[in-house]
């Protein structure tokens, strides 16, 4: 079984994910992870990287076809990825979901190399302009909005959770339908 795991940013995808993994005893993939390197490597923010992305497909497509090959050729993984409803179908997909302040404060208590914040308007600001990019992106490559919750198996809000307790909804959900 593939597990993937989308949300907006700070949401918690990233570290329940791990967790998650963890916890079952599966692999971990992570997309965000392939892309902060990328950024790394061409010494941009990850927000100039998704400037970049919007402009010219082939740092996506190269993200995107690791992601699918994933999906195609793993067993019991969990993925946490934008796109993994779209790149693996047939994995149990799972949509976390936060308000905006507690995923600004979440992203501002993250100390990443590759992102910092003066405050929590810049913050705000850049996540938002960061994932309406994502969402026009790949609307228009891929026809698909990984905003839409129609395209999960199951939404869970992260607000009041913390990354333990929401790799324990997952499970108690997954044993509970059978799937674990």
């Amino acid at each position: 079984m593939i597990i993937t795991i989308t949300g907006l940013a700070a949401s918690g995808k990233s570290s329940v994910a791990k967790l998650l993994a963890k916890k079952i005893g599966f692999g971990h993939y992570s997309a965000g992870d392939a892309q902060r390197e990328v950024a790394l490597e061409k010494e941009m923010t990850i927000s100039e990287l998704g400037d970049l992305e919007s402009k010219d497909d082939s740092i996506d497509r190269m993200i995107d076809e690791r992601l699918e090959a994933v999906g195609k050729s793993k067993k019991n993984f969990v993925v946490d990825a934008w796109l993994g409803a779209c790149f693996i179908p047939h994995a149990v997909k799972i949509f976390l979901e936060a308000d905006i302040k507690t995923r600004v404060e979440r992203r501002l208590g993250h100390k990443r190399e590759e992102e910092s914040f003066e405050d929590f308007n810049e913050a705000r600001g850049t996540m938002e302009q960061r994932e309406e990019t994502n969402r026009k992106r790949w609307l228009k490559f891929y026809n698909f909005d990984y905003t839409d919750r129609k395209n999960y198996d199951y939404t869970i809000k992260t607000d009041e959770l913390n990354q333990k307790q929401i790799a324990d909804k997952i499970i108690t959900i997954l044993k509970k339908d059978g799937r674990l």
